[in-house]
């Protein structure tokens, strides 16, 4: 788990790299073990008040895909210095107006050992149409509980960094910020 004070190193990191015209606003930037996804928003298209719903939607989703062309170079050269810094694969949204788009992400692959109850209700969603596989599925389920528990969610991250602080503070604290385990540095060692 990345702890608050890491993401907001990471943002301010993000914040100062980025190119000042990349977007009008930098959003959001998340992370975990394998990615950072960072988030900004991009200028709506110019439309006429009474536009229908199909051409503000279709101006947004072109919107969105001439930004991402336009800034292919950028957020390349910024994500491979954040991947060799950071040791993190770096993923781009944006948002525009009223959507919201990803573009390539990473999907790790997650392991888990499921009892027959829950591999009922995974195939069950699959007899339904709701998934393709299984691991659609339990995508799925996922997707489904982040959505309608994001305030215990929230509460558990933030009991979890207390933790760590609490923890850091032991009396072996330093003996793990020097183990190689700690995911620090850059990886070189030739210092």
């Amino acid at each position: 788990m990345i702890t608050t004070e890491q993401r907001d190193e990471l943002r301010g990191w993000f914040a100062g790299r980025l190119p000042d015209d990349l977007f009008t606003e930098l959003v959001e930037v998340t992370a975990d073990r394998e990615e950072i996804t960072v988030t900004g928003r991009v200028p709506a298209p110019r439309l006429t008040d009474d536009a229908p719903a199909a051409e503000r939607d279709a101006a947004l989703r072109a919107r969105i895909q001439e930004f991402r062309e336009r800034t292919r170079g950028a957020r390349m050269e910024v994500a491979r210095e954040a991947e060799h810094l950071f040791g993190r694969k770096v993923s781009w949204g944006v948002v525009c107006g009223t959507e919201r788009a990803l573009f390539t992400h990473v999907a790790a692959p997650v392991m888990t050992r499921l009892r027959q109850p829950e591999r009922q209700v995974l195939d069950t969603l699959i007899a339904a149409g709701v998934a393709r596989s299984r691991s659609d599925a339990l995508a799925w389920c996922v997707r489904l509980v982040r959505r309608h528990t994001d305030d215990w969610l929230t509460e558990l991250r933030e009991s979890l960094e207390h933790v760590q602080r609490v923890r850091a503070q032991g009396p072996d604290a330093e003996e793990v910020a020097d183990s190689p385990a700690d995911g620090g540095g850059d990886g070189d060692d030739d210092g």
